[in-house]
């Protein structure tokens, strides 16, 4: 059914919720502040805890997940220095040119953020941030009609829903750590780690994996607005600014990193400057050695490839993929002084992380410290049967990152409680594992946290995204609910 003007009902549907979120949604630091409100007053009504415990169950969770914190700091700051590379960005503008419509260009970014996630959550959200940035740039070129806010939320998909089932997911990955399990852990029920093999490269996870990015690929193509309702890139961006590659070139640090930055790739750069062009002392040739560089970068993949070796899947880790990823960096950059200029640049993208992850660590101590996140994990699993567990980890992962958009953190309070009702219904720890972990993504499209990023990269509110962010998350909900049921683990 359409209505008159041609617009199929999904795309109607999406256009009014959007409508709806701009006009109520707050900022992002508003949002975590009203959500520390709201969890303290569940804290009050639900549990046995007095106004003054809370507060200091707040404040010991305010700074009780720092190494974390850095944890989830480096995968991004990692994913933005390689998705800035210039090459990179040049192959994002001849992909940006493949999509005839404002459909296919929504429908092509979700595919490559989600597929992009797998590998690296980090690097997926700012290469996402960038291709939906450059997509618009060549839509506005060409003359398509394209909404660019559908457009920032389709690089946004890799959050929202892939990347806790890859290889930068934090619960799988915790797992795989023997210093997260046994005795003085959440975890000593555990005889022992529980693998990759089992989580992220079980095909289960992969399957759903496969499903999921073709079927928000082909909602994206529905949800996409059309004529009148299509707001273009330059509705958000300034059209000098966006042309100006002379502009972009010449812009410094965190400017290129909130204006995008992607034209910087046309102009001369650093990366690729002949020695004869730095300054001829000594201090300086070692700053930008390629060989220093070079040499340290291979020794860091070396021995990452040795411990693979030695270790096969079981060397997955938070920190095996953040060192991975960290000298990977340093191998296409080279130059010390050069990729260290690339980090101050992402220091810009990350701020908005460091700012509120404390307070939702502090929402985190309140859930854990007062049993609330207990509470609702029990009464949530207390109702499942081995056939429908998938499901209920599910929503369990979903209703907990509503409130603790930390993967891993909810994981350390939330996820004994899921293992051992999986442990009691005979259901494998991997398969729940990998249930809770889409729960924990998909709410992503509901909390605009992880989008400080690609907001300061796309120019675009959050207010002004997450409208149609919040339609993808509910015609995910009924495909999500069937696939856990039904996949076979």
């Amino acid at each position: 059914m359409a209505a008159s003007d041609g617009a199929g009902v999904v795309e109607r549907v999406g256009f009014q919720i959007s409508n709806v979120v701009e006009r109520w949604m707050p900022s992002p630091f508003v949002f975590a502040i009203l959500l520390t409100y709201l969890v303290y007053g569940a804290g009050l009504v639900a549990t046995d805890s007095g106004p003054v415990e809370l507060l200091e169950f707040w404040y010991g969770g305010f700074w009780a997940f720092l190494g974390f914190s850095m944890q989830m700091v480096l995968i991004l700051m990692t994913g933005f220095v390689i998705a800035y590379h210039p090459r990179v960005n040049a192959v994002l503008q001849r992909l940006a040119e493949i999509p005839n419509s404002g459909a296919q260009a929504a429908a092509f970014v979700g595919f490559i953020s989600m597929s992009l996630a797998w590998v690296h959550w980090g690097f997926s959200l700012i290469m996402g941030a960038i291709f939906a940035r450059e997509m618009g740039k060549v839509a506005h070129r060409k003359g398509i009609d394209v909404h660019y806010p559908l457009l920032a939320v389709a690089g946004y998909m890799g959050l929202g829903l892939t990347w806790h089932w890859g290889i930068s997911g934090s619960a799988p990955l915790q797992l795989t750590d023997a210093s997260n399990i046994g005795e003085g852990t959440g975890f000593e029920f555990l005889a022992s780690t529980v693998p990759a093999a089992e989580t992220i490269f079980h095909p289960y996870a992969l399957t759903l994996t496969a499903l999921s990015v073709l079927f928000a690929s082909a909602v994206l193509y529905v949800l996409a607005p059309s004529g009148s309702r299509a707001k273009g890139i330059t509705e958000y961006v300034d059209e000098a600014e966006l042309f100006d590659a002379s502009a972009d070139g010449g812009r410094t640090g965190n400017d290129a990193a909130t204006d995008g930055g992607t034209d910087a790739a046309d102009a001369a750069d650093p990366v690729d400057e002949s020695p004869a062009a730095i300054d001829d002392v000594p201090a300086e040739r070692l700053n930008n050695s390629r060989l220093v560089g070079g040499l340290v970068a291979l020794s860091g993949v070396a021995l990452l490839a040795l411990q693979f070796a030695n270790q096969g899947l079981g060397a997955f880790t938070l920190n095996a993929v953040n060192f991975g990823f960290l000298f990977a960096g340093l191998l296409i950059y080279q130059r010390p002084a050069y990729y260290r200029d690339r980090f101050n640049d992402a220091a810009g993208a990350a701020a908005g992380i460091v700012l509120l992850f404390p307070f939702f660590a502090g929402i985190q101590g309140i859930m854990a410290s007062s049993g609330l996140a207990l509470l609702l994990a029990e009464a949530l699993l207390d109702v499942s049967t081995a056939a429908t567990y998938p499901v209920i980890a599910w929503v369990v992962g979903s209703v907990a990152n509503l409130f603790v958009p930390s993967g891993g953190g909810e994981w350390l309070v939330v996820g004994p409680s899921v293992l051992q009702a999986a442990q009691e219904l005979g259901v494998p720890y991997g398969q729940a594992t990998i249930a809770y972990a889409v729960g924990d993504a998909h709410t992503n499209l509901l909390n605009p946290f992880w989008a400080l990023p690609l907001l300061a990269i796309t120019n675009v509110r959050a207010r002004e995204m997450f409208g149609y962010a919040i339609a993808m998350l509910l015609a995910l909900i009924p495909f999500l609910a069937v696939a856990l049921y039904a996949v076979p683990y």
